[in-house]
This record gives structure tokens, sequence and C-alpha cells, in this order.
């Protein structure tokens, strides 16, 4: 069963063959998750097995083909794509790659140009020895970069997309919400994780992909490492960051609590991100870059010193937690109606401890639209 009509991806695949035509392709081969799901629809968690490889072929022109272990048919068959071609794995002999190169040599004339996503942030999803397998059964075609193919897809969503990620956020508002009713002093911050990912499966979420966070007086240190049981104590600042699915679209953004009254230097560096992520929203325009995002957070935070050691100052949002393109200085991605991007402000208040807010947004042609509720403007107090 698709979550978008078939249209929705008939769009998507004639966008995608109209860039192959410029980039002098003859196909995609496509192996990740992301990318399979964007031009068929087929959502499964079964991507969490690596045992697997699942291929398709978006050719120069018709529908994609693919190329799948025949344990995925019946959920594929439910798509709009009507070639699907399976095999039983896994095979250890020969795992999809002789149907594989069968199937681009029938989309495929001899000479030509076969394109895999091969830039930033993607990757190859099928064992080295199948890779080199595959290219030596097809020597007469040549494999190469996509010319960012993929990457400019999906870098501009469609108005059902963008609809899929504001549902997300909605769901993920409503479990921050709640946050107050299962964190009070003394619970331990392992239990305050487990509490708040239930809250977010109650209020609509399919899975909780990501949950990060921290606790500690006046500020957090590490925000990525697992919860521990340290129970919550008077003066801490808690901050939960998630990504909710909803129909296999992602949120990501966070929010900050202090445990009891909040010490004036924290009050403050809250307030000083919240201006931050101001100031980017109001940047946040067709034909702004990613870099002047940054830009724009990083003179409010370190008056333009260059930001910190997170790295960068948000990222685009979509099928996956993040995706292109960066908030650094250099990301000079232009910003387009219907990119959904994170801002991402962060402070180093020393001595281990840190502050981050992040909200989500989409880019409309007079400026940015919020997807999350924007946070409140002073730090709350539970």
């Amino acid at each position: 069963m698709s979550l978008f009509p078939a249209a929705e991806f008939e769009a998507r695949v004639a966008r995608a063959q109209a860039l192959m035509d410029v980039a002098n392709l003859d196909a995609l081969l496509l192996t990740t998750e992301p990318e399979v799901r964007y031009v068929t629809g087929y959502l499964t968690r079964f991507w969490e097995s690596p045992t697997r490889p699942w291929f398709v072929i978006v050719p120069a022109t018709g529908q994609p083909i693919a190329v799948i272990p025949s344990i995925g048919a019946p959920l594929m068959g439910q798509t709009w794509l009507t070639d699907i071609r399976t095999w039983r794995s896994p095979d250890y002999n020969d795992d999809g790659i002789s149907l594989l190169a069968d199937a681009l040599g029938e989309a495929v004339p001899k000479g030509g140009r076969i394109g895999v996503p091969s830039g930033p942030e993607t990757h190859l999803r099928l064992p080295l020895d199948s890779w080199a397998a595959l290219q030596a059964a097809l020597p007469d075609r040549s494999f190469g970069d996509d010319d960012g193919t993929m990457r400019r897809l999906r870098l501009i969503k469609s108005e059902a997309e963008v609809e899929k990620i504001a549902a997300a956020c909605a769901i993920a508002d409503a479990a921050f919400a709640r946050v107050p009713d299962i964190a009070r002093v003394g619970a331990p911050l392992s239990n305050v994780f487990r509490a708040f990912q239930g809250l977010c499966l109650e209020e609509g979420a399919d899975w909780v992909s990501y949950l990060a966070g921290g606790a500690g007086p006046g500020g957090y240190g590490d925000i990525i490492a697992p919860a521990t049981d340290t129970p919550l104590a008077t003066g801490d600042v808690l901050m939960l960051d998630t990504g909710v699915v909803r129909d296999g679209y992602f949120s990501d953004f966070d929010r900050n609590w202090s445990l009891g009254p909040a010490a004036p230097e924290t009050a403050s560096a809250y307030a000083r991100l919240i201006e931050a992520s101001d100031a980017a929203f109001a940047a946040a325009r067709p034909g702004a870059t990613a870099a002047d995002l940054f830009h724009a957070m990083d003179k409010v935070l370190t008056g333009g010193a260059g930001g910190s050691d997170a790295g960068r100052y948000g990222h685009g949002l979509g099928m996956q937690l993040t995706e292109w393109p960066s908030l650094i200085p250099d990301d000079h991605t232009v910003l387009e109606p219907s990119m959904v991007l994170t801002l991402e402000p962060g402070l180093e208040l020393g001595a281990g401890r840190t502050l981050v807010h992040e909200e989500n947004i989409v880019i409309t042609p007079t400026g940015a639209r919020y997807l999350s509720t924007p946070a409140p403007r002073s730090l709350p107090e539970i």
C-alpha cells in the first residue's frame, strides 16, 4: 500500500529522467532505503537487516525496475511498479547480481552510462565484491556519479512531502508538551527517555527512530550519548532531541526545560539561542544560501567567530533525519521554495556545558514557515 498516489511517483521519476537527460545518463542505479523509497514508495523497516541487497533501476524512459529479494515481492507489488524481478536471497554465490546485470543490460544500451549517487551523504549498499562483479558483468557499460540527480530531487520537496513532515512535527510538538508529566526532580534520565518515546507513540508516531539529549547543572555535555540512570536534580537543564517518523518522514527538533528556576547565565544563553534561530528564520528565503543562515546565527552566538565544534547550525530534513544541505560556511546551496531545513544553533558555556536549540522550517516563495511550533521565548521551568 502506497503512502502517496501513483501520480506523486510518476512526477518524481519524470523529473529524474529530465535531469538524467541533461547529464547524459541512461539509467540510475539505486541501492539505499531512501532512494529506493523515493521512486517506488516501498516503505518497510526490513532495511534494518543488512543481509540482503535491494536494487532499483530508473531507466531513461518508462517505469523503474525493481530487482529485489523475493521476500519483498508482496510489499513491492503494492507499489505503483509493475516490473519487479526477484531472486531467493541470501545467495552466497550470486546475491542478485546476475539478475541485476541482465536488467541493466536491457535498460542501458552498449556504451551507455549508469549513474550511482556518489557525493557527500551517500553510500553504496552492497558488498564490494558484488559491486566488482556487477561492473565485470557489464564491461561495455560505464558506471559513474549520478551528477547530483538524486540530491537535487530530494532537496526540493513536493507539497505532499511537506505535509508528511509537518504531521511528524505535530506529533513531536504534542509529545514535548507532555514532558512535564514525565520529567521531575529525582527521575532517572533513562526513564525520561523511555517515557518520552512512549508519548511520541501515543501521539501518533509510527516509530521513534532517534532520541538524544542530556541533562546537567545549567547545561549538558554530551548530547548524543545514551541516557544514563542519573536522576534529574534541581538546577539541571533537560534537553530532548527527537526524530519521530510518520509515514516515512521525519521531524527533527529539540526542546529545553529547567528543573526549578534557571540561573541567570542559563536563561541568558537560552535567550541568545532563540535570537539566533530568529535571525536565521528571517534570513531563510529563496536566493539566500545555507552559508547565509550559518552566518546569521553565528553573528548572534559568537560575534562571527566561526561556530562551535558541533560543526554546523542545522541541515536538511525529510525521508532521513539529516539530509542536504549543511548550514556551514562552505555550503553555498541556494535556498529554493519547498526545501525543508532545521535551524540548530548551539552555545558552549564552558566546563563541559552546552545548550542547543532546534526548529524545523520550510522555505516558501516569500520566506520561511515553521513546521515545528516555535519554542517558548523564555526557558520553561518544570
